[in-house]
């Protein structure tokens, strides 16, 4: 009788990873940070779906953005029964999804919206450390809201965000600013800008060649060290922009000095997509090679009605999670793992009912504890016990059962009333002394 045939092992799609214990416990940790100072700040949670038209991002990111042209997973549904079928795409980023979502649903009628997010996104990329083919984000949306004030706002949030994770200012992280101007003023930036670069076209890399009359812009965003000093002669878009634009940035400025927030303006700095005027703004760090920007956003106040919707006014930041937790272990900043109030112990099945019902009674009051499966030998539970970073050992022992009674034991130094090894409590009351392993 022939072998029965063994089946490949299935494996994740390259670029696409798992997130298991205890390193999901870091992404917690994260969230919970970001969603306490957003919340702070008046900002409410937005979720889209992940497949979107195909559509949106072609209208909202443009035609010809690397992300659009190479990197993004774009595919045919299955035809309806007419033989119709919809072009659909994974995001690849979010804010055009969010934008959608307010024109649909008439989200912005009646006044503006502050929004934030957390989310996977897809781009098809070549793999590296924190750079993956499904990545995460978190995001904040301000929409509706036209004065500096709030470009201000978001910035600061942001920087509040970066020192309560515990990256220092300088240090860790530093915040670079640009402005963009209106529509008229990049036109005529352009045209200056593709004139100094058809001069020095010679020196032009492939991928500056194909976006000097597409995207002329990205072609100072090079990391290429050859053109450097090229695109450091290149006319600044700074020297383009007339009166609203500047006040408008000078507005945002003094907001900031005024908070003791420090930036520099970096008049090369610009974003990855179309859809950016006036402010721009990242904060980017020298900890993590070649992936030094770790947030990034600014105003996009043509995506709405680009998209379908009434003009309106907009302005955002995207961070990313996988990078960001990088650069966190990398200046040391990493948070405890989680650990138990209490491990139960419970060396026989008599009693196991009372047991359960004790175990509920702790944690409506708060106690997280586990419960060692099954019954195993007490040398092996108590290494279980110690081994889950508990802080108590409850032990169910069948002589404490029997007189309704566990027995309490510190696994921790410094955790002992009054010097005691071990203490006793009683199994009917465990709502009463949870409050002993709380404050412990």
């Amino acid at each position: 009788m022939s072998e029965p045939k063994k089946l490949p092992q299935l494996q994740a799609v390259k670029g696409m990873n798992d997130i298991l214990p205890p390193d999901s416990a870091r992404w917690e940790w994260l969230e919970a940070k970001m969603r306490s100072v957003l919340q702070r700040y008046g900002y409410q949670n937005v979720r889209t779906p992940i497949v979107e038209p195909t559509a949106l991002f072609v209208r909202g990111i443009g035609e010809v953005t690397d992300i659009v042209e190479k990197e993004m997973y774009a595919f045919e549904d299955r035809a309806d029964k007419h033989g119709q079928a919809e072009h659909l795409a994974l995001r690849p980023e979010m804010t055009a999804g969010v934008v959608r979502a307010m024109i649909e649903h008439s989200f912005l009628r009646d006044s503006g919206r502050r929004l934030y997010y957390f989310g996977p996104m897809f781009r098809r990329e070549k793999p590296q450390k924190g750079r993956y083919r499904q990545f995460h984000q978190m995001g904040v949306e301000a929409l509706g809201f036209a004065g500096p004030d709030v470009d201000a706002e978001v910035i600061l949030m942001g920087s509040r965000l970066l020192r309560e994770l515990g990256l220092k200012d300088g240090e860790h992280v530093s915040l670079e600013l640009n402005c963009l101007g209106e529509a008229a003023e990049r036109r005529a930036h352009r045209e200056a800008l593709i004139a100094h670069l058809e001069a020095h076209k010679d020196l032009l890399d492939e991928d500056s060649q194909r976006r000097l009359y597409t995207n002329p812009l990205r072609v100072l965003d090079t990391k290429n060290p050859a053109l450097q000093e090229m695109a450091n002669a290149a006319p600044k878009l700074l020297d383009f922009l007339g009166e609203a634009s500047l006040a408008h940035f000078n507005g945002v400025r003094a907001i900031l000095d005024a908070a003791g927030v420090a930036y520099r303006i970096n008049p090369r700095l610009v974003r990855g997509l179309d859809y950016y005027n006036l402010t721009v703004f990242e904060w980017v760090t020298d900890k993590l090679g070649s992936q030094g920007t770790v947030c990034g956003g600014g105003r996009y106040d043509g995506l709405i009605e680009q998209l379908g919707g009434k003009a309106t006014p907009a302005v955002g930041f995207g961070m990313g999670m996988e990078r960001m937790l990088l650069l966190l272990e990398e200046v040391g900043v990493a948070p405890a793992a989680p650990t138990p109030h209490a491990y139960a112990i419970v060396p026989s099945a008599n009693g196991l009912a009372q047991v359960m019902v004790a175990l509920e009674a702790l944690r409506g009051a708060g106690i997280s504890v586990i419960l060692h499966p099954g019954q195993s030998s007490m040398k092996s539970q108590f290494k279980k016990a110690d081994a889950s970073g508990a802080a108590f050992a409850l032990i169910f022992g069948e002589d404490e059962v029997a007189r309704g009674e566990v027995a309490v034991k510190p696994l921790r130094q410094g955790m002992q009333p009054e010097g005691a090894a071990q203490y006793t409590r009683s199994i009917s009351s465990a709502a009463d002394w949870a409050a002993e392993l709380l404050n412990a």
